[in-house]
């Protein structure tokens, strides 16, 4: 007796594989420009902190200034950093659900 096997699975077609494909690929690309836009914040970061040790050089900053200066500048850094981990997270699960 033949009986045929069926599978509960449903078999993906080649357009949806290409369309899965497709989103993990653009997924990788968005994680990809954030980890380049968080480099970008830390090189802003130390240009401003490097400005900020010159000003104390010339004297135009005091040692307490200049630590308030770099405290500031930490914040501001950790502030983008997790928004912009924020932002690529979400879009990243947005390109994800199907």
């Amino acid at each position: 007796m033949n009986i045929p096997f069926f599978k509960k699975e449903s078999k993906e077609t080649k357009e949806e594989k290409e369309l899965k494909k497709s989103r993990k690929e653009l997924a990788k690309d968005i994680k990809k420009k954030g980890e380049t836009a968080k480099v970008a914040i830390r090189n802003i970061r130390r240009d401003a902190n490097d400005k900020a040790k010159d000003m104390k050089k010339n004297g135009e900053m005091t040692e307490d200034e200049l630590k308030a200066s770099e405290k500031l500048i930490q914040d501001l850094t950790d502030k983008y950093i997790k928004e912009i981990e924020t932002i690529t997270a979400a879009k990243e699960k947005e390109i994800m659900t199907v």
